[in-house]
């Protein structure tokens, strides 16, 4: 075991981020509830040992789209936008639901926030949102975030929840952001399409190299975000000063194992950067 992996066991705030295809069944769409379960149990188990824990979590389009009956055709009209935004409002309440079901088995308090990129940029804002999620984290609560799809059309610009969580995490100074996916990490190229593509253990410092590396790969069809935006995530955690991990979302006990410091998916060690601007990021996401 790496000195690095080991330091896992130190850490006390971490940020989990989960994607709208490691929620669901391929097949129908409709929430995979074993995982659901495996997830909130991995996250009750943490907060049980003292420490700090935010899940962002995709999936409110994805289970609105479901529970409507949405056809992909009516996805890519004119008012695509105004579509996602209802199955949002639809799927938000659906999901905290679902969520907060699973966390009452396990006596666990939850509360559900919705962010904007405003949220980040406007500093009134960030210093409020700083302030709810420390009480939060004061009273024992877990909090939930997601991107506020309903009122906002920002999801595009902000890189989708890679991103979001990073801002998170840096907004709440974690010191580790875990990010599970549907690949194990970072390889040298797409694994996809690339049979002689090379697994990336760990990351010491984000160089050129590095970054273009993600760039040319894409999410699953039901995500907004590729391996792009997990570079993006990144770049902002480890500026941020604190870790990052990209594991595979197939088994979700991959949480705990994190933690225990087993050498599992991409490491990204922290970088801190005393000059980088996290409102001053965001704000140019692209522009």
């Amino acid at each position: 075991m790496s000195a690095f992996r080991e330091m896992m066991k130190d850490k006390k705030r971490i940020v989990i981020k989960i994607g709208s295809s490691s929620l669901q069944h391929a097949e129908t769409g409709g929430l995979d509830y074993i995982k659901l379960e495996m997830l909130v149990r991995e996250l009750c188990n943490i907060r049980n040992q003292g420490k700090d824990v935010v899940l962002v979590s995709s999936g409110a389009i994805a289970a609105g789209k479901k529970a409507v009956h949405l056809t992909p055709d009516r996805m890519e009209q004119d008012n695509a936008i105004a579509v996602k935004q209802a199955c949002a409002a639809v799927g938000q309440a659906r999901l905290m639901m679902t969520y907060q079901k699973i966390f009452g088995e396990y006596n666990q308090v939850t509360a559900q926030i919705l962010m904007t990129k405003n949220t980040i940029v406007d500093n009134l804002n960030r210093y409020n949102a700083h302030n709810t999620f420390s009480e939060l984290f004061n009273l024992g609560v877990i909090p939930i975030v997601n991107e506020n799809d309903t009122v906002a059309t920002y999801e595009i610009e902000i890189g989708d929840n890679d991103t979001l969580s990073a801002v998170v995490a840096a907004l709440v100074d974690a010191d580790l952001l875990i990010l599970l996916s549907d690949i194990d990490g970072l390889y040298t190229d797409d694994p996809r399409t690339n049979l002689d593509a090379e697994f990336i253990e760990t990351v010491p410092k984000l160089t050129e190299e590095f970054m273009k590396m993600g760039k040319g790969s894409t999410g699953s069809s039901v995500g907004t975000g590729g391996m792009n935006t997990k570079m993006q995530a990144a770049v902002i955690a480890t500026k941020s000063n604190m870790d990052m991990v990209i594991a595979n979302s197939n088994d979700i006990r991959v949480i705990h194992k994190i933690l225990e410091g087993e050498n599992i998916g991409t490491l990204f060690l922290k970088n801190p950067d005393e000059g980088f601007d996290l409102p001053e990021f965001v704000e140019g996401l692209n522009q």
